[in-house]
């Protein structure tokens, strides 16, 4: 007598192999849906056409000699700007990962009587490379430049380099 079906080993077999496969595929839909790509952007247009309006703002402080000193030493900033800019207007400066959205930094920095902006950060930044991007407040003049930290004493950025 011939055992049932459920009994024998083929038919398991060849459902098991299908079961396998929706259980992969489902598993990489919960991958895929769970963790969003920072580095996609929706309004990729309207930052593209951005890009010629940033362009203007870092001529303008190539064309005022703007030269910044960086130093960032126990989780303070201190930045020094030199060239024809207003003495005393306000800056601001964002720290932008290129890969890790989350650990960007954004501060509005004002100077002290020495002409230093001075900032005590709330996170530490990490080590790796940075975007560094300074502007002035009201948005006419902008310097930016891919850096390295831990800047080992002070850090040079020119305008138009």
């Amino acid at each position: 007598m011939q055992r049932p079906w459920y009994q024998q080993f083929w038919p398991w077999f060849l459902i098991v192999l299908p079961l396998c496969a929706v259980a992969a595929s489902l598993y990489t839909f919960y991958l895929a849906s769970s963790g969003a790509d920072s580095m996609v952007v929706d309004d990729y247009y309207k930052k593209g056409r951005a890009i010629n309006q940033d362009l203007s703002e870092l001529k303008q402080a190539a064309d005022l000699g703007l030269v910044a000193e960086l130093s960032y030493q126990g989780g303070q900033l201190a930045l020094k700007i030199e060239g024809q800019h207003n003495n005393g207007e306000a800056v601001r400066m964002y720290f932008t990962h290129p890969t890790l959205a989350k650990q960007d930094q954004q501060m509005l920095m004002t100077s002290d009587a020495s002409g230093v902006y001075r900032e005590r950060l709330d996170q530490p930044l990490m080590k790796g490379q940075w975007n560094l991007q300074i502007e002035a407040f009201d948005g006419h003049w902008r310097m930016q430049k891919r850096i390295s930290l831990p800047i080992a004493d002070r850090l040079i950025i020119r305008a138009g380099s």
